[in-house]
């Protein structure tokens, strides 16, 4: 009997383009009837709640809803309810929680507080019938299927997907709405680019990753998967803070990550990744832009605000052999669970 080589994380990763066309199909009523009823209550402000890796697709989402709507999205820690009991007013407010899997007790009755004082909330989660999804006014499900692998990939796309089509529903943007439409086949592109090159960079137990809006969170991400899947000490930063202290740690060969969307921000991005390259840093970037880093592979869709998108799924699919490279399971990171439970 053949033994399958892949591991869960990588079959999880090779299905992110089937995940994202599946939640594109099932997906469409319930995005469209919650935009629908979010202009009607015309929030003026945005909160989000989330943890973890569901956290930094609430960044993507505060970065895309202020670019987009124009409205301002703050995060609020679940602890404000869960350890201090205060109840902190929703009224006027638009809610967006993310949780794989809706459980974390935290979570939910901050969600429940925000509901109960007035916001119009919207739980974004693998399982529609979650105590999240029933704190929540809506519920958008990300129809992920299911996820084995501790390391949350296939959900963390999805959730991205649910959550800028929801906003490009709520701002009736066609452009946008096309380009996620266009994402299954982009990200199938994007699963496939060759950063073997980062790979072989990785040489010690440090690095860097870089973004700026909406890629920050993607950064955020990536810093976070280099840490539970292969035990390596990565730190996030904006392109606009690392030169001011951090850059003291880069060394010669130091590793880099610059994520850069075809963005405003994507020429200072590259501009601080060839200032760090300068430095003595092996620094990589997705963006041609660079003169002193190297470029990798990258898929560009066809909105700035959905190339975060490819742009992670493409790190995935690297970061997973790295893992296996150091001799690491994936699947398993030692003290970590698939759902945490967070009082």
């Amino acid at each position: 009997m053949s033994v399958d080589p892949q591991t869960q994380m990588r079959r999880e990763i090779l299905e992110i383009p089937d995940a994202v066309e599946r939640l594109l199909g099932d997906g469409a009523a319930q995005v469209e009837a919650t935009a629908s009823a979010i202009r009607d209550a015309s929030p003026r402000f945005l909160l989000s709640v989330a943890r973890g890796s569901s956290d930094h697709c609430a960044t993507y989402l505060k970065y895309a809803a202020e670019l987009l709507l124009g409205l301002p999205m703050a995060s609020v820690g679940p602890s404000v309810k869960s350890i201090y009991g205060v109840d902190v007013s929703g009224a006027g407010s638009l809610c967006l929680s993310v949780s794989q899997s809706g459980q974390s007790p935290d979570t939910v009755s901050l969600v429940d507080a925000f509901t109960r004082t007035g916001a119009y909330s919207v739980a974004i989660t693998n399982d529609a019938t979650s105590p999240l999804a029933k704190a929540a006014t809506s519920t958008l499900p990300i129809h992920a299927g299911a996820e084995l692998s501790v390391a949350a990939t296939k959900t963390f796309v999805t959730s991205l997907v649910a959550g800028i089509w929801l906003l490009a529903e709520i701002k009736q943007d066609d452009a946008l709405r096309k380009a996620i439409r266009a994402l299954p086949q982009q990200l199938e592109q994007a699963v496939h680019c060759d950063w073997s090159a980062v790979i072989g960079a990785v040489t010690g137990n440090s690095l860097y990753t870089l973004g700026r809006g909406p890629s920050l969170a993607i950064s955020n991400e990536a810093a976070l998967k280099f840490k539970e899947t292969c035990l390596l000490h990565a730190e996030s930063y904006s392109s606009a803070e690392v030169l001011h202290g951090p850059v003291s740690v880069v060394g010669e060969g130091f590793p880099v990550i610059a994520f850069a969307a075809h963005d405003a921000a994507e020429d200072s991005v590259a501009e601080v990744a060839d200032a760090l390259a300068d430095k003595g840093a092996r620094v990589f970037a997705t963006t041609s832009r660079v003169k002193a880093s190297e470029q990798l592979p990258h898929v560009r869709t066809d909105h700035w605000l959905t190339d975060p998108i490819a742009l992670i799924a493409s790190f995935y699919a690297m970061v997973e052999p790295l893992a296996v490279s150091r001799g690491i399971n994936p699947d398993t990171p030692r003290h970590l669970k698939k759902v945490t439970e967070t009082v």
